[in-house]
């Protein structure tokens, strides 16, 4: 009845207003990919000699600054793919909008395929958002270390943990690479066993989407959609979205939602699964085209619900329809989550 209630709401809400915060809710934002470049040498316009600018993910940023306080915004997750081209001059441009959120609310990045190469190597994230830089935060719990040769290879941030609180919940975060190897898994439980009696939230790049790598341009948004069996970095060492719920979110009983990006024809995609000791996984994917939508989670304790708002930081509306998927309850939707205890 309450998520009937919160559609209700919403289907009667204009698409140009954002709905109320609900009083005692807090907001989780999740960046979807960000690789939508203007200017010299981007994919989107390749003959422009206009300086390099990503519009999108600038109104991203100014939306969380200007809203932080009236959404009670606790939290900030990129699901990766920051940039286009791994390249210096989108960096640049990367690190002068999200380093605006420094000092603001906490935050993570994913390192998605579009920002390393095949083989792992993230050396310009990594010069861009080190470890180092993050390390004065007090959310900041840490990144995955190894001391092989390969430094630029998933160390340095490139996987990375982070903690906060709201509502009287306390949540551990982890930001996982694309196609997160053995080693750094064998990490990311080690950080969700130590912090068992924290929620657990994974952002990684690649999860829910086309289940089959397809054999034909249309079947990036035709072919059937849930969790994915291929991968595009680390090669065999590489884990799918399948592999990773098998190897280690399935395994954690504090872990409720995973959140994912990489599939812009598919767009927007939900899973709700039953981990090994019976706790009720979220998987969420949204991949808005690189452009205006951006997720806001509002997690409401005293209802023991998620609102799930998809908000146009350009257009300044609700995202009702997209063209892989028209239908508004892809991109407006409530989920269970249990934060209190039912009243006796």
């Amino acid at each position: 009845m309450k998520t009937l209630l919160f559609l209700l709401v919403a289907a009667h809400t204009s698409a140009a207003e954002l709905p109320p915060l609900p009083a005692g809710a807090f907001t989780v934002v999740v960046i979807p990919d960000s690789q939508g470049y203007l200017g010299l040498g981007t994919k989107i316009e390749p003959k422009s000699t206009n300086p390099v600018t990503n519009p999108w993910l600038e109104n991203h940023v100014k939306f969380i600054r200007e809203h932080r306080d009236d959404q009670n915004i606790v939290f900030v997750t990129h699901v990766g793919d920051i940039v286009e081209k791994d390249r210096e001059a989108e960096w640049v441009i990367a690190k002068q909008h999200l380093d605006q959120l420094r000092g603001v609310v906490p935050f993570s990045l994913t390192v998605g395929n579009h920002d390393m190469s095949s083989k792992g190597d993230a050396h310009l994230f990594q010069q861009t958002f080190p470890a180092a830089s993050f390390k004065a935060y007090p959310w900041y719990l840490g990144s995955y270390k190894h001391d092989r040769a390969d430094q630029n290879v998933s160390a340095n941030n490139v996987n990375s943990a982070q903690l906060f609180s709201a509502g009287g919940l306390d949540f551990i975060h982890l930001s996982l690479e694309c196609n997160a190897p053995d080693d750094v898994l064998a990490w990311a439980s080690q950080m969700l066993t130590q912090h068992a009696k924290r929620r657990a939230i994974v952002t990684t790049h690649m999860d829910l989407g086309v289940i089959d790598k397809p054999k034909a341009t249309e079947g990036y948004h035709a072919d059937p959609q849930g969790r994915m069996r291929w991968i595009k970095i680390h090669g065999a060492r590489g884990n799918s979205g399948e592999q990773l719920w098998n190897k280690l979110f399935r395994k954690h009983a504090n872990l409720a939602f995973i959140l994912s990006g990489d599939q812009s024809r598919v767009t927007t995609l939900r899973r709700t699964d039953t981990g090994d000791h019976g706790n009720t996984v979220h998987a969420l994917l949204s991949d808005y085209m690189s452009k205006g939508g951006l997720r806001l989670m509002r997690f409401l304790p005293a209802e023991n619900r998620v609102d799930v708002l998809t908000w146009d930081t350009t257009n300044h509306e609700l995202i009702e329809t997209m063209p892989h998927k028209k239908e508004r309850e892809h991109h407006q939707f409530s989920l269970p989550y249990e934060m209190r205890p039912a009243a006796k």
